[in-house]
């Protein structure tokens, strides 16, 4: 299929590879999202337009995982520096630095924001309480590899993918693994349906879709090149991917056909997230920037007016560091 055309918006600022990039749920003011990159220092902006708000600054190493609450209120990212740290995002204060003993990659609130849950190098889920001032935590083991991404499932249970190719889930209750499955490749993403009754993972050249609760598979989507990142429409109308060609790819749900492709990066996209109303969804890349993708190119919404998204230009954000 040709590669279509639309205006993406391109927030520039980070200076190096972005490498996560993640949206707060829908709040009175709109929605925000959260970027970081291998240069550290996690950027917060406007979810509608991607207007920069401002630039957590702490962090000594790559940052590899950042999130937001649902609520927007507090924001937490995993770095090399071997911590995570948890944020307030209206002052942009640094709240907590939860010390680990290798790189963190990943970071998730649960939803009521009182434990954070993180992934790291040293092959173990910690889950921290934040109600508490010290650094209070339990381990979960048993991955044999690092952990690229750690999701909450639910109050009890947790969601982990590794580079051991495996996807596990976890009861907190019992501090125990309660199944997981073997892929054929490293787990390079993990994310919940808007629901929670499925999980996305991509790994290798592969899109599979799971019951969240069993793990039982769905449906497998095999694409033609090597996918870092997949992200599911709130209706589970279509999925969008990106990978090692520097192009997004819109992907049919049932069928598993590309709708669309688009190109705008200059290398290889890292994460794609859509938005909590899924009118538009935001990629990162190793050019250094996150650029902004209407589902629905041409109407109107944020900074599209419209029919007018037909012009070939690509608008870009002016930010600042």
């Amino acid at each position: 299929m040709t590669v279509s055309k639309q205006v993406s918006l391109t927030c520039s600022g980070h200076t190096r590879p972005v490498v996560c990039v993640a949206h707060s749920g829908l709040t009175s003011e709109g929605y925000f999202m959260i970027s970081g990159c291998k240069a550290g220092h996690p950027m917060l902006r406007k979810g509608e337009t991607g207007d920069w708000i401002g630039t957590f600054h702490g962090h000594k190493g790559a940052v590899w995982g950042a999130t937001l609450s649902k609520d927007s209120f507090r924001a937490a990212s995993a770095s090399a520096d071997y911590t995570a740290k948890v944020w307030d995002t209206v002052t942009g204060d640094l709240i907590r630095t939860l010390e680990h003993k290798h790189i963190v990659k990943s970071v998730d609130f649960s939803y009521d924001c009182k434990k954070l849950l993180t992934g790291s190098n040293e092959k173990l889920l910690k889950v921290f309480d934040l109600k508490v001032n010290d650094d209070d935590y339990f381990s979960l083991e048993g991955h044999t590899a690092s952990i690229k991404s750690s999701l909450w499932l639910n109050e009890f249970m947790i969601i982990s993918g590794s580079e051991d190719k495996t996807i596990r889930i976890w009861d907190t209750r019992n501090r125990a693994e309660f199944k997981q499955v073997l892929v054929t490749s490293p787990i390079t993403s993990l994310e919940f349906s808007r629901n929670y009754d499925l999980l996305l993972a991509t790994y290798g050249s592969t899109i599979a879709i799971y019951n969240a609760t069993s793990l039982k598979l769905v449906k497998n989507i095999e694409w033609p090149v090597p996918l870092n990142s997949a992200s599911l429409h709130k209706d589970k109308s279509c999925i969008v991917a990106g990978g090692e060609d520097f192009k997004l790819y819109k992907i049919d749900y049932e069928t598993g056909k590309e709708i669309d492709s688009y190109k705008g990066h200059f290398g290889p996209v890292h994460c794609v997230h859509f938005s909590p109303d899924s009118d538009l969804y935001a990629s990162g890349s190793e050019d250094g920037t996150v650029r902004l993708w209407q589902t629905v190119p041409g109407k109107a919404y944020g900074l599209w007016k419209g029919s007018e998204n037909k012009s070939n230009t690509i608008p870009s954000i002016a930010t600042n560091n």
